[in-house]
């Protein structure tokens, strides 16, 4: 029963994978002191900022994804951070499009309070699950 009140999203993407471009700072392979972390050249004579034939190529907006697919989870939901019930109000009739991950600040009182309201309103949440334990002091 619990499965057929379950959440799906609207719209299901397959989302074509494109090949992980790795970019490293220009002279990074030949000098240790030169990090691999990426910095656009900024000289007057660099080849990779002039983009020369030969050289690396610099990130670009050509590399970038799919609108229609970028921040789309596995599951088929857009992400939003949820701080308190207020914010899953606002997820009521959107429900099919995003789903909420709770905040990393947010206490053990309020976690479980937003856990309940969540599952009311058929919210789905990435990590409703975890630290839900509340422990008893003797």
């Amino acid at each position: 029963m619990n499965g057929l009140l379950k959440t799906t999203p609207i719209v299901q993407f397959v989302k074509v994978k494109k090949t992980k471009r790795e970019f490293n700072r220009f002279q990074s392979d030949q000098f240790k002191r030169v990090k691999p972390s990426w910095r656009k050249p900024k000289g007057i004579d660099n080849k990779v900022r002039k983009r020369l034939r030969g050289t690396m190529v610099m990130p670009s907006i050509g590399f970038k994804g799919n609108n229609l697919v970028r921040h789309i989870l596995p599951n088929g939901f857009k992400k939003v951070i949820i701080s308190n019930i207020g914010d899953l109000e606002a997820l009521t009739s959107l429900n099919r499009v995003y789903c909420g991950e709770i905040a990393h600040g947010v206490g053990a009182k309020k976690r479980v309070d937003i856990v309940k309201r969540a599952a009311d309103l058929g919210i789905v949440l990435t990590n409703g699950e975890s630290r839900l334990t509340v422990e008893k002091l003797d």
